[in-house]
């Protein structure tokens, strides 16, 4: 085991988790709450922020993933690293095309039912915020 990649696999991990926390709990259900910001134009800001989070999400679960490999780390801290990216996978490959079918209706003008896959996408990331901060910790435990 290599502590250097340790180190690593945590700060990416506590990263990862501040702009999950950041975005999803913070920013996300506050857009719409401030003045004049409609639902076709929160979903448009949600559309561009979202793409953005998933794709320094995705770099970052793959500093985790290469850091835990390489630096041999035990098997709690393999296990949760899986566990991130399995749910980082299903937002990606799953859900969030769904949401965004979704959305584009919305943008177009059309108005649709609300959708459980939000739900979804929210029971992820709940799961994820509780996950990042045991991989990291478990991580420097090494």
């Amino acid at each position: 085991m290599n502590n250097t990649w340790a180190a690593l696999a945590a700060a990416a991990a506590f990263v990862w988790l501040g702009m999950v926390l950041a975005i999803s709990f913070l920013e996300a259900p506050l857009k719409f709450r401030a003045p004049g910001v409609t639902v076709r134009i929160g979903l448009g800001i949600g559309r561009l922020v979202f793409r953005a989070l998933n794709r320094a999400e995705a770099v970052l679960a793959a500093v985790v993933a290469v850091a835990v490999a390489a630096g041999g780390l035990p098997a709690p801290v393999v296990a949760l690293t899986v566990l991130a990216v399995a749910l980082l996978v299903v937002q990606l490959a799953g859900v969030r095309p769904v949401l965004n079918r979704r959305s584009d209706r919305v943008l177009a003008g059309e108005d649709v039912p609300r959708s459980r896959a939000h739900l979804v996408y929210i029971a992820c990331e709940s799961v994820k915020a509780l996950t990042l901060p045991a991989l990291g910790i478990a991580a420097l435990a090494v």
